[in-house]
């Protein structure tokens, strides 16, 4: 964990290249895929019980970045299972740009919506985590598409909408994963803030 600190700033200070950046991506790829065939075995219920052990270790001090390919190989699993997709490895990849606060561009059709679930339950275990779309019909699509990838594991999944009540946007920010639009999300931070 320190040598990871001490990467991080010579990184920063000097500068790392892509080739270097997806070097240590793909090591991250290639640990998440080793444990395919061993959470392939495990039940649901197993399964399931996974957000409680990954939130008990975090609580135990571990880092999110500890439990990074285990859980992207957990949601991995989940996927196939609920929504019968399976995100291919450079969707793992792109997933460990998006967590590690970096630009993923992608195509159209390439999952975006897909690869958005892996940082997303990895962060919602210890906190809230809004996915932000362009427009409403995007926001529900993703919710309804990916919602049973979450609910599987326990997470509650929200929606905002330009026609959401007061009740309604309070219930969507209550849960663990909300989707919602970047003009929602703004709207309700500037009229909670001023």
């Amino acid at each position: 964990m320190a040598m990871d600190s001490v990467r991080r700033g010579l990184d920063y200070l000097l500068g790392q290249t892509t080739k270097q950046q997806l070097k240590r991506f793909e090591h991250e790829v290639e640990r998440t895929g080793s444990l395919a065939e061993d959470l392939a075995r495990l039940s649901d219920d197993d399964l399931k019980a996974k957000t409680a052990e990954f939130r008990r270790r975090l609580a135990d001090g571990e880092t999110k970045e500890d439990l990074r390919a285990e859980a992207f190989a957990v949601v991995r699993e989940v996927a196939e299972r609920t929504v019968h997709l399976r995100p291919f490895d450079v969707q793992i990849l792109g997933a460990i740009a998006l967590d590690q606060h970096r630009i993923a561009e992608m195509q159209t059709g390439e999952g975006k919506t897909l690869v958005a679930t892996l940082p997303a339950y990895l962060n919602a275990l210890s906190g809230k985590v809004h996915v932000v779309t362009v427009n409403d019909y995007l926001a529900r699509r993703d919710r309804e598409w990916m919602g049973p990838i979450y609910e599987f594991l326990g997470l509650s999944v929200g929606l905002l909408q330009e026609d959401s009540t007061p009740e309604e946007r309070q219930v969507a920010y209550g849960s663990d994963i909300t989707y919602g639009t970047n003009n929602e999300f703004g709207f309700d931070y500037l009229r909670d803030n001023m």
